[in-house]
């Protein structure tokens, strides 16, 4: 089928899956409260099933895609480009999808914009229909994130002024600038780590996790992972102070990317300044940006804190799954030891994650990009708590820098998988939407075989 599949058809499925699962999130999607329906209304269903088709579809225009830049003639960057922008049109107006993150986005930046502490406090302070909306799990809970990214919630939050669909438009924009920032920095990115700069661009920002969930899901990751990207950029341009002030930023919008000012760091080592130099002006650089960040944020230092915010007990990282098994083991047992399973296997994840980390900048610290996407992705992996678009933050550097093409074929595949690991709703599966969204994905096969049989049966009678 490839042979016979050129960029047009590519668009043209991605574009198809997008917009089936964008329709199908009208009822299946993470609505607002009042617009949910019944989990078991023949809408609802009918939804499921058409999101989980349009899933698929998207993932099959992505590897097909990829098939492309391996063949004789590979799209340009510009046509990359276009073919983003042509699949994530579809879902600038449609609801939320996969996760209600959103949501607790636009009540914390109420809650700034009300001067109302929230670091110490959850949703739940700020009552009313913002409130609401926020997913009961996280109505009490403090928020995890920066300071420059609550600035720019209550910035969005203000004029909105209750208006929900016009605060989420606000946020979906954010993470669209974000998405931007990093498809423009991954040319660069792979070009000074001898990847092909189309390639990179294919698995790091035409990638089905970056449209569900940087798009879809507007979530603030984007804006993270696009400061960082501009970060290394400025960085790599025998600029390391705007590399640090900007990977600072990204910092101040979610904690995991301060890792990059080691890579900041190296890179100055590496444009001719003194290592101990460098290091020096990469942390004082990022301590005045947080100093001046926070400041102009009004927020205070309790994100510092916040870091600490709890995980859902039902999360399904691979520390937290272990420390739930060991926890009903021990019970079972009859051991008072059970309550300090999960906290066990927690911090022998953070201590997997530090001797990871150090054995990563040993090995690659020539390869800095590189070695700061892997540090990323073990972050994700062995962190108390784990979601989809986490991988996001290692893959972004990963398709910049991967070595080989056995890296991005496995990068892809986690992908592909990860991809089908949330609903639309973002609510917990139970066996019978489970049984929804699997028809929707095996109807989506149905037709995909169909296709190809349909344009494999003339180029055969071509050939005979």
């Amino acid at each position: 089928m490839a042979s016979s599949v050129d960029l047009r058809h590519c668009g043209v499925l991605g574009l198809a899956g997008t917009a089936v699962l964008a329709l199908g999130g009208e009822t299946a999607g993470a609505l607002p409260v009042r617009e949910l329906p019944s989990p078991a209304s023949p809408a609802a269903a009918l939804g499921l099933v058409g999101a989980s088709f349009g899933v698929v579809l998207l993932i099959a225009a992505w590897a097909l895609l990829g098939r492309l830049l391996r063949g004789p003639q590979p799209p340009t960057r510009r046509a990359l480009l276009l073919v983003l922008a042509l699949w994530a049109a579809p879902l600038l107006l449609a609801p939320p999808l996969f996760s209600r993150d959103v949501y607790s986005y636009l009540a914390q930046g109420a809650m700034v914009d009300a001067r109302i502490d929230v670091y110490t406090h959850g949703p739940s302070a700020l009552g009313g229909p913002a409130a609401d909306e926020v997913a009961p799990l996280w109505r009490h809970t403090a928020a995890p994130y920066g300071p420059v990214f609550l600035a720019v919630a209550a910035a969005l939050a203000a004029p909105a002024g209750g208006d929900l669909p016009t605060g989420l438009l606000g946020m979906r924009l954010v993470a669209l600038l974000g998405v931007a920032a990093m498809a423009a920095a991954l040319p660069r990115l792979a070009r000074h780590s001898g990847a092909d700069p189309a390639t990179a661009l294919w698995l790091g920002a035409l990638n089905p996790l970056v449209l569900l969930h940087l798009v879809a899901g507007a979530h603030n990751d984007a804006m993270m992972l696009g400061l960082l990207g501009a970060g290394l950029v400025a960085a790599l341009g025998r600029r390391p102070v705007l590399g640090a002030v900007l990977v600072t930023l990204a910092a101040l919008v979610k904690a995991p990317a301060v890792l990059g000012l080691a890579a900041v760091a190296v890179l100055a080592a590496r444009a001719g300044h003194r290592p101990v130099r460098a290091v020096l002006t990469t942390g004082l650089t990022a301590a005045a940006t947080t100093i001046a960040a926070t400041a102009a944020a009004g927020t205070g230092y309790g994100w510092i804190a916040a870091l600490r915010t709890p995980v859902s007990p039902h999360n399904w990282a691979p520390t937290s799954l272990l420390g739930r098994a060991t926890a009903a083991l021990l019970d079972h047992l009859g051991s008072d030891l059970a309550p300090l399973a999960v906290p066990a296997w927690h911090a022998l994840g953070l201590a997997a994650t530090a001797a990871v980390l150090c054995l990563v900048w040993l090995r690659l610290r020539p390869r800095p990009v590189y070695a700061l996407g892997l540090s990323l992705a073990a972050v994700a992996a062995f962190g108390p708590a784990i979601r989809p678009w986490y991988a996001l933050w290692g893959l972004f550097l990963i398709a910049a820098a991967a070595p080989s093409a056995s890296v991005r074929h496995r990068t892809a595949t986690v992908t592909a998988v990860l991809a089908l690991a949330v609903l639309p709703s973002g609510a917990p599966a139970d066996l019978g939407r489970l049984l929804l969204a699997g028809c929707g994905g095996v109807l989506a096969v149905v037709v995909l075989w169909q296709a190809h049989q349909a344009v494999r049966a003339p180029a055969l009678g071509r050939t005979a």
